[in-house]
């Protein structure tokens, strides 16, 4: 394969991973505290070509690696009670079925033992580290710092984690994250408040993943011309050169 066709066909799986993370992130576009993927773009060059003379025609362009965006979404009030939106950094902390998960999104509800748990049933953990418990009788206040209250009574305050890098922390389905890297550790966020009886949007932007798809889109088609070209000019100097032997 010659570098041109090379360097293109590159450029087009890197398109198409690029295509994934955003066909992933208009589908979760109405999803609650969804956090979109982004990526990191840099240049491969073979080991047999690090030289300064052959890196330029042989850099083959790739994603380095995704990230996640975690800018704040819009909040939009429901008038539900339970349920609550971070203003600011941090996640909520629930118990997941193989240990600690974070997430943004705070539609809550209470499960029939009283436990305030999220929409696919994991329960909401306290500063304590324990399940929040509440009676389904007596309405929920919950306060800017995260305490809740029945009748005037704190019964916990909600366990607000942050993390100073999202490199140690893996999106797991469900729109949930988990800590990947042992390493890292959560701590208390500053500045962050809680918001009852709201949730926060997803934070893609549904026009400008609409932009950045048509761009992709024409990006695709630039480098499927160039395969195109650069196997037309393969052809033709195969052609000459079998005439010249003849």
């Amino acid at each position: 394969m010659d570098p041109m066709t090379a360097i293109a066909a590159s450029g087009l799986r890197a398109r198409m991973e690029s295509l994934d993370l955003l066909a992933n992130n208009v589908a979760n576009a109405s999803t609650g505290g969804y956090k979109a993927d982004r990526e990191f773009y840099s240049l491969y060059v073979a080991p047999e070509a690090q030289d300064a003379q052959d890196a330029g025609s042989s850099a083959m362009p790739v994603i380095e690696k995704p990230w996640i965006d975690l800018a704040q979404g819009v909040l939009t009030s429901t008038g539900n009670a339970l349920d609550v939106a971070l203003n600011g950094r941090g996640f909520l902390s629930v118990a997941g079925p193989n240990g600690p998960l974070y997430t943004r999104n705070g539609s809550l509800h209470l499960a029939a033992d009283g436990k305030l748990v999220t929409g696919d049933g994991y329960p909401v953990l306290s500063a304590t580290g324990d399940p929040l418990t509440a009676q389904s009788s007596l309405p929920i206040d919950i306060s800017s710092d995260g305490t809740v209250a029945q009748n005037g009574q704190a019964i916990g305050q909600l366990d607000i984690a942050d993390f100073t890098s999202t490199a140690g922390l893996a999106k797991q389905g469900g729109n949930y994250f988990r800590v990947v890297d042992p390493s890292v550790k959560p701590t208390a966020p500053s500045g962050t408040s809680v918001e009852q009886g709201k949730l926060e949007a997803s934070n893609t932007g549904t026009a400008e993943s609409a932009v950045r798809l048509v761009s992709i889109m024409r990006q695709f088609e630039m480098l499927q011309k160039a395969v195109l070209i650069g196997n037309d000019m393969s052809k033709q100097a195969i052609e000459q050169v079998a005439k010249v032997g003849s």
